[in-house]
C-alpha cells in the first residue's frame, strides 16, 4: 500500500452530529404538512443520501405526492438553521491536527447541498482547514457515484490510491471502493459497527482517535 497524501472526510456522522438540527428542521415542516413526526435516532437512517431522499424518506410512503412541498420547506428551514445544536464530535478537532500535522491534504464530499456544506464547515472549522469542501451540485451525481470523489482526487492533483476515505456508513464504503480509495470507517457515527461490517468494511475505527492512528500508522 502506497503512502497516503490526503484523506477524504464525510460530513454528516464523520465530522458533525447533524441529527439535532436535521430532525428539528424536517419535523417541524413535516408537522406544518400534518405529517407525521420522527424521532431523532430515526434520521440516522434517513440521512446520507441527500435532502431529496430524506425527504421522501421522512414523509413515507403514502405522501409521496407531498415531497416537492416538503423538500422546499426543509431546504429553506435548514439552510436558516443548520448550525443551531449540531456539534463537532469529541476527538474529531485533533484528528485533524494530527493528520495536518502529519502534512496529510484535507477535504470532504457530503451530499449535503453545496451551500450548506459551505455553511456548516465555514461555522464549525473556519477556513484553511480543508482544501476543498464539496457538496451535492447541479448536474453532478451524489455518492454512492464514485464520481464527485473522483472530481476533488483530480482537482487536488492526486490519484485516488493517494486517499484515505473517512465515513460512517454503507452510502460512503460503496463510494470508497468505487473511487479506488482506502476505507477507515467512522464507528462513532449514524451506523452500528455490524452493519459498516456487513457493507464491507474492513478497517472501523471506535473513535477519532483510532482513525487517525489508522491512518498515520499503517
Amino acid at each position: 500500500m502506497t503512502e497516503k497524501k490526503a484523506v477524504l472526510f464525510d460530513l454528516d456522522g464523520t465530522l458533525i452530529d447533524s441529527l439535532p438540527d436535521v430532525s428539528h428542521c424536517m419535523n417541524s415542516v413535516l408537522a406544518a404538512h400534518g405529517l407525521p413526526v420522527h424521532p431523532v435516532k430515526a434520521y440516522c437512517y434517513f440521512t446520507g443520501d441527500g435532502a431529496i431522499n430524506l425527504t421522501k424518506r421522512a414523509v413515507g410512503e403514502a405522501h409521496q405526492d407531498m415531497v416537492e412541498a416538503v423538500f422546499n420547506d426543509y431546504r429553506a428551514m435548514y439552510a436558516e438553521h443548520c448550525n443551531d445544536t449540531s456539534h463537532v464530535y469529541d476527538g474529531v478537532a485533533q484528528l485533524i491536527s494530527d493528520l495536518k500535522r502529519a502534512g496529510l491534504r484535507l477535504a470532504v464530499l457530503s451530499n449535503k447541498d453545496d451551500a450548506d456544506v459551505a455553511s456548516v464547515i465555514a461555522h464549525y472549522f473556519g477556513e484553511n482547514v480543508f482544501e476543498i469542501t464539496r457538496g451535492r451540485r447541479p448536474g453532478v451525481p451524489i455518492k454512492p457515484d464514485p464520481a464527485p470523489a473522483l472530481n476533488i482526487a483530480a482537482e487536488m492533483g492526486l490519484t485516488p490510491d493517494d486517499f484515505w476515505y473517512l465515513g460512517d456508513t454503507p452510502t460512503d464504503i460503496r463510494t470508497c471502493r468505487g473511487a479506488g480509495m482506502h476505507l477507515v470507517a467512522a464507528g462513532w457515527g449514524f451506523r452500528p459497527e455490524n452493519e459498516l461490517r456487513e457493507a464491507g468494511a474492513e478497517k472501523i475505527a471506535p473513535t477519532p482517535q483510532d482513525a487517525a492512528r489508522i491512518m498515520l500508522e499503517e
